[in-house]
């Protein structure tokens, strides 16, 4: 195995070598992230895992409503050079499509369903980023866009309830902390007190 530096810069002549990086950027010595164009993001995720960044890790969206745009972010793990990669391209806000990566990660399924339900990115080639995975019966704007308002969707979802500031002890037990912290005393004075 090589140190963690060499691996950085073997990564940078594996993908800056063959792609257009608009950026490049070591975020410490284990973690490396790339800004390429969207056309070239499938083609540096298979050139990555022939290189041995087998593990995809994690696919999400960053939501940049001032340049109308989201960014796609492509986390993927190598344990034998043991570096992440990040690489991230932008895409359009208004239309959100990304193309599915499952035919190259096939655990990127249920990411790519994650990221439609939460930032409303389409991901054609992938059958089911449609199926709800995590928000049941959903019907409002994905909840992870900057502009989705929760005050106004919980006004429409639910009804106003008024809670008064006033509140009265229904047990006159010691609460569960007190009862902690009686049990932590007792096994500190058999131990010999607190350690410092």
């Amino acid at each position: 195995m090589t140190n963690s530096m060499s691996n950085v810069e073997y990564l940078k002549g594996v993908i800056g070598q063959t792609y257009k990086v608009l950026e490049t950027d070591v975020i410490d010595q284990y973690q490396v992230s790339f800004v390429v164009k969207q056309d070239d993001v499938l083609q540096v995720l298979v050139t990555l895992k022939n290189a041995g960044w087998i593990q995809m890790s994690y696919l999400s969206a960053i939501d940049w409503p001032d340049e109308n745009k989201f960014e796609m972010v492509y986390i993927l793990m190598n344990w034998e050079r043991p570096v992440h990669v990040q690489v991230r391209t932008k895409i359009d806000r208004n239309d959100p499509v990304m193309p599915s990566i499952i035919t190259i990660y096939p655990g990127a399924k249920y990411y790519e369903r994650e990221c439609h339900e939460f930032f409303g990115v389409k991901f054609p080639g992938n059958p089911d980023y449609e199926k709800q995975l995590i928000l049941e019966l959903w019907d409002d704007m994905p909840p992870l866009r900057k502009d989705f308002d929760p005050q106004a969707y919980s006004d429409r979802k639910f009804t106003k309830r008024e809670y008064s500031e006033d509140y009265k002890v229904l047990s006159e037990e010691p609460s569960k902390k007190a009862k902690r912290e009686t049990r932590k005393e007792r096994a500190e004075s058999l131990k010999g007190g607190p350690k410092s």
